[in-house]
């Protein structure tokens, strides 16, 4: 005997809201949404490249024979200042994006390095950030009362600060010795209290939920109850964060590296990459526009990628 589904249920099945598999989770939602998206496509095909640019950097270094420190000296034409040999600053099958004019250093293995460098910094100033603002914006609006004061002018007094001055003479009065791991530090200082604040807010708005009430009335701890009932409600929230903090690491550590502050030389950084170019640009476009394009493409890809899944998680909640 053959069952003849109702009209209601073949009308929505057909409009995806009840798939013969059930109704889509929020997870599958967001999803889908993102996976529609061009926009979001080429941004997760962009960071995937770069991504796999930093990992493999000492792969590609291998494989096109040359390191980041190494110079080529007949790749440069010393007569004419150092210019580089050949058309679009020595672009050729021995060196795909040229050479560093000066010195000859190829362009392609210093810019996977450079991108090895300003995720590693991203990633993990993103990484110490989230936690310390989640840890402390959940303290402060769960329990409120005086840790909340304390918290909140601790955030008052970061955020008054004009953050990059600060970290700029901040960084120029400490020792150049593991600057990477000073740049993680010195940005998670001052960007912890912006994520603090956001889950602060969002906290205190859950706090005096009916599951939280439960929570409290089945006699469990208010530790337990922040970081096992509130916490998992804060999911997308945090991820939203994260991924819009990366993309701002990325162009802070540039910057700094750019007035000469950040990765200090010969480590290869994007920023400091720029910083020499600007003496060349007018000379030797390329040697500007190859890591400046980089920058700009990860940063943006990043950005585009944070945006869209803040509005899919937005959809989905309304949904």
């Amino acid at each position: 005997m053959t069952t003849v589904p109702s009209e209601l249920a073949v009308e929505t099945e057909a409009k995806g809201a009840l798939p013969s598999g059930g109704a889509p989770t929020p997870a599958r939602r967001v999803i889908a949404s993102l996976r529609s998206s061009p926009a979001v496509i080429a941004s997760v095909v962009i960071i995937v490249i770069i991504a796999l640019m930093a990992i493999f950097a000492p792969v590609l270094s291998a494989i096109t024979g040359w390191d980041p420190y190494e110079f080529d000296p007949s790749a440069i034409d010393s007569d004419l200042g150092g210019m580089p040999v050949g058309p679009l600053g020595g672009i050729s099958a021995e060196h795909w994006f040229g050479v560093e004019p000066g010195n000859g250093r190829d362009i392609f293995i210093r810019v996977a390095y450079g991108a090895q460098v300003s995720l590693l910094i991203a990633v993990s100033a993103t990484l110490l950030t989230t936690t310390v603002g989640v840890v402390l914006g959940m303290i402060a609006g769960f329990f409120g009362g005086v840790a909340d004061q304390v918290i909140s002018r601790v955030m008052d007094f970061l955020m008054a600060f004009p953050t990059l001055i600060f970290m700029i003479a901040l960084l120029s009065a400490l020792p150049a010795g593991n600057r990477p791991a000073l740049l993680v530090i010195v940005l998670s200082i001052f960007g912890w209290p912006y994520t603090a604040r956001v889950i602060r807010g969002q906290t205190m708005s859950l706090r005096n939920s009916e599951f939280v009430e439960a929570a409290r009335a089945s006699g469990a701890r208010p530790l337990r109850i922040a970081f096992r009932e509130v916490l998992p409600n804060l999911r997308g929230t945090i991820i939203v964060l994260a991924t819009l903090a990366v993309p701002g690491y990325i162009g802070t550590e540039a910057g700094l590296s750019f007035l000469g502050v950040g990765v200090m030389p010969p480590t290869p950084s994007w920023g400091q990459m720029i910083s020499t170019a600007v003496g060349w640009y007018a000379v030797d476009p390329m040697f500007f526009l190859i890591p400046g394009t980089f920058l700009f493409l990860t940063v943006f890809a990043f950005t585009v990628l944070g945006d869209h899944l803040r509005k899919a998680l937005d959809a989905g909640d309304a949904a």
